[in-house]
C-alpha cells in the first residue's frame, strides 16, 4: 500500500498514529516512517491487506494483539 493512502486512511479515520500502528503490533514511530515510505516488511503488509481487505477486523487484531507484550520494532 502507497504510504500516502495509508496516512490519508488513517487521517480521514480521526486516529493518531499510536493508535492506528499499534493495532499492527507497530510503534508509533515506526508506522510514522512507513508513512514516510519506508518499507514495510512483508508480515506487516500482510496484516494490513488482509484489514483493508475486510479479512481481519480491528477485534481480530485486539485480541491477537493480547498476547504479545511489545510492539514491533523492525
Amino acid at each position: 500500500m502507497a504510504p500516502q493512502a495509508l496516512r490519508e486512511y488513517r487521517k480521514e479515520g480521526r486516529e493518531s498514529q499510536f493508535r492506528f500502528w499499534s493495532r499492527f503490533g507497530v510503534t508509533q514511530s515506526r508506522g510514522s516512517r512507513f508513512e514516510m515510505g519506508t518499507e514495510i516488511p512483508q508480515p506487516i503488509e500482510i496484516l494490513l491487506k488482509l484489514y483493508f481487505d475486510g479479512i481481519v477486523s480491528d477485534g481480530d487484531l485486539w485480541r491477537a494483539k493480547r498476547g504479545r507484550s511489545r510492539a514491533y520494532t523492525g
